[in-house]
Order: C-alpha cells, then sequence, then structure tokens
C-alpha cells in the first residue's frame, strides 16, 4: 500500500502542473485552511435559512469538533508530509503532520452535515468537499491515505451527531 500512496500521489501532484489546475487547488487549500470555507458556509446557511437555523449551527460546530479531533490524531501519528520525501509542495501548510488530512476531515463533515440540509447543502457542498480532498494531492501535502482517513473522519464524526444536529428547531 505503501508504494501505492506514493505513485497516485505523484500522479495527482503531476496534475499540478498544469497552471489552472495549480491555481484552483491553491485556492481550494487556502480556503479550506482550519475548516474557514465549511464554517463560513454553515453560517451562511444559517443566516439565509432561518427555519434550521439551529441544525447549520449544530452542523456547523460538528464540523469543527471533526477538525478538532483529526488535528489532535496528527500529534499522535505524526506522520511527516509527503515533501520532506521529495516532492516540491504548491503550498505552504500550517503544521508539520499528514496524516489525517484536516482539510478532508473538515470537508467530509460539512458535506454530510450540511448535505443533509437540503438542496443547496446536497447538491453544492459535496462536489466541493471532493474536489478540495483530491486538492491536498494536487499541491503535494497529502497521500491518498491522508486524505481517505480525513474523509473517513469527519464523515463518521458528522454520521455520529447527525440526531443532535437534525434533533430540535429552533426559533427564528
Amino acid at each position: 500500500m505503501h508504494d501505492m500512496d506514493h505513485r497516485l500521489l505523484a500522479a495527482l501532484r503531476d496534475c499540478g502542473a498544469n497552471p489552472r489546475v495549480a491555481s484552483a487547488a491553491r485556492a481550494l487549500s487556502w480556503s479550506g485552511e482550519h475548516g474557514a470555507l465549511w464554517i463560513a458556509a454553515g453560517l451562511t446557511g444559517a443566516y439565509v435559512d432561518r427555519e434550521r437555523r439551529g441544525a447549520w449551527l449544530r452542523g456547523t460546530a460538528l464540523t469543527v469538533a471533526a477538525h478538532l479531533v483529526s488535528m489532535g490524531v496528527k500529534q499522535v501519528v505524526r506522520r511527516p508530509r509527503p515533501n520532506s520525501r521529495g516532492v516540491v509542495p504548491l503550498v505552504r501548510t500550517s503544521g508539520r503532520h499528514s496524516f489525517p488530512s484536516s482539510h478532508a476531515t473538515s470537508a467530509a463533515a460539512a458535506a454530510v452535515a450540511y448535505g443533509a440540509l437540503g438542496p443547496v447543502g446536497a447538491h453544492l457542498v459535496p462536489p466541493l468537499a471532493a474536489a478540495m480532498c483530491v486538492s491536498r494531492m494536487v499541491v503535494g501535502v497529502h497521500y491518498p491515505t491522508d486524505v481517505a482517513a480525513g474523509a473517513a473522519l469527519g464523515a463518521l464524526t458528522a454520521r455520529a451527531g447527525a440526531a443532535w444536529m437534525n434533533g430540535g428547531r429552533t426559533h427564528a
């Protein structure tokens, strides 16, 4: 699996040679730093969808919680980023550890949480979350297994909190 991880990363990182792909991947990586895009999306959903404001805010809290859990796991696992193995990254990172991808964790958590809140969340967030996940390999800062583990962690966290998220309504 280790060799496959390196080969898949190299193939995806090669996509970053295209300037348009590199720009899009950098923009996604930047916007996903510390879950910023997903927090902004959740707060926007809460503002716009007054009827389900509480669910949007709880979904945002689940997304943040998933991100924080991933950061804790990174401190335990301490897997070095690919750039320590000759991969030249297209972006800077806020930390040295790569497993799991916190970008993928918060993206998958948002896809599950916000996806449950209607057509906009269900149709817009999952493809954007998938692009965010792929961008982390295109910019060369995560192995595919980092992204897969992060996405699984985020999805499981949001799924575990689904009853809480959808449990009570708040008044507008």
